[in-house]
C-alpha cells in the first residue's frame, strides 16, 4: 500500500496566515511531491459542533469559506480530494465503536486535550463530545488507512493516542487491519506559530488577533501597521530588539532575498534589515510602509 495522508481543518472561521504558515504550505508541497499515493484534507464540521453546539450556524457557513481559502493557497482536486466530516456518517459510527476502546482517565490525561480544556475554561462542565474529541480523530484517520499525519509539536499526544487506538484494536480482534500513522512534523521550526498582530503567543479567530487569507489588500495594510513590534523601541535611533518581535517573526516566516531587490534594495537580506535594526536608526514600521 502507498503513503496516505490525512489532514484538515475545523470550519469554525475564515483560515489566517498562521494556518498557512503552519499547514497549508506544507500541504501544497506534499500534494506537489508526487511521494503520496492519496492526501484527503477534511472540513471537520462535525468536531467543530464538540465546542459550538450552540452555534452550529457558525460551523455551517464557514464550510465553503474553508473550503476556498484551500483552493487559493494552491490545494488542487485533482491531486487532493477535499471532503466534509458530516458527509461521511460511518466515521460517527467507527468512533463509537473506537470509545469502547479507550478509558475516560486516558483521555482526560491527554496534554493536548487538557490543554484546550483548559483554554475554553470548561472546568467541570466538560462536553462529551470534546473530552472524546481524539477518538473522532482516530476514526478519521483510521478509515482512510492514512500512514501520514501531518501537523504541529502540539497535536503529538492526539496521535499517540490514535495509535494506542490502533494497537488495542488489532491485538483484541487477532488482526491488521487498522495502520498505525506516523506523525509528520512541520519542517519551518522558526515559524510553527506566528503570534498574533497583538503580540500574543498564538493567532487566534477567538482572540481576533488574525491576518485572514481572505483579507482584502487595505484590510491587511491597516493590520501589519497597528502590530505589536518593540516597546522598548521609542526613537528610530534606539537599538531594536529582534526576539520576540512579531515584525521581525513574520518576516522570518514570508520574507524571501529576492523580495529586497524590490522593495528594501538598501539590503541584501533580511539578517542585514535585522543588524541595522538592533544597532538603532531603524523604524520598524517605517520600513514595513514601504513593503
Amino acid at each position: 500500500m502507498g503513503k496516505i495522508i490525512l489532514t484538515g481543518d475545523r470550519p469554525t472561521g475564515r483560515l489566517h496566515i498562521g494556518h498557512y504558515v503552519g499547514s497549508l504550505k506544507r500541504r501544497v508541497e506534499l500534494q506537489n511531491s508526487g511521494e503520496f499515493e492519496k492526501i484527503f484534507i477534511m472540513i471537520a464540521d462535525a468536531q467543530a459542533l464538540t465546542d459550538n453546539a450552540d452555534n452550529p450556524e457558525k460551523v455551517c457557513q464557514n464550510v465553503l469559506e474553508v473550503a476556498l481559502d484551500y483552493l487559493a493557497c494552491g490545494i488542487d482536486p485533482k491531486k487532493s480530494t477535499i471532503f466534509v466530516q458530516s458527509q461521511i456518517p460511518q466515521l460517527c459510527e467507527l468512533t463509537c465503536y473506537y470509545m469502547n476502546l479507550v478509558t475516560v482517565s486516558r483521555l482526560q490525561r491527554n496534554p493536548t486535550v487538557k490543554s484546550e480544556i483548559q483554554m475554553r475554561n470548561f472546568e467541570a462542565s466538560i462536553p462529551v463530545g470534546f473530552l472524546a474529541y481524539p477518538v473522532s480523530q482516530a476514526s478519521d484517520i483510521t478509515a482512510f488507512k492514512a500512514t501520514t499525519v501531518p501537523v504541529g509539536e502540539d497535536q503529538e499526544p492526539m496521535i499517540e493516542q490514535t495509535r494506542e487506538i490502533v494497537r488495542r484494536f488489532n491485538m483484541l480482534y487477532n488482526t491488521e487491519t487498522l495502520v498505525e500513522p506516523d506523525i509528520l512534523l512541520p519542517d519551518n521550526k522558526a515559524c510553527l506559530r506566528l503570534p498574533g498582530i497583538d503580540g500574543k503567543a498564538k493567532m487566534s479567530k477567538s482572540l481576533g488577533n488574525c491576518i485572514y487569507l481572505s483579507d482584502e489588500a487595505d484590510v491587511i495594510k491597516q493590520k501589519v501597521m497597528s502590530m505589536y513590534t518593540d516597546p522598548d523601541h521609542i526613537k528610530v535611533s534606539d537599538p531594536g530588539k529582534i526576539e520576540g518581535n512579531t515584525v521581525f517573526i513574520y518576516l522570518d516566516a514570508f520574507c524571501k532575498d529576492e523580495h529586497f531587490a524590490k522593495y528594501l534594495p538598501d539590503y541584501n537580506n533580511l539578517d542585514e534589515l535585522k543588524v541595522h535594526y538592533q544597532r538603532g536608526g531603524l523604524g520598524v514600521m517605517l520600513k514595513l510602509k514601504n513593503s
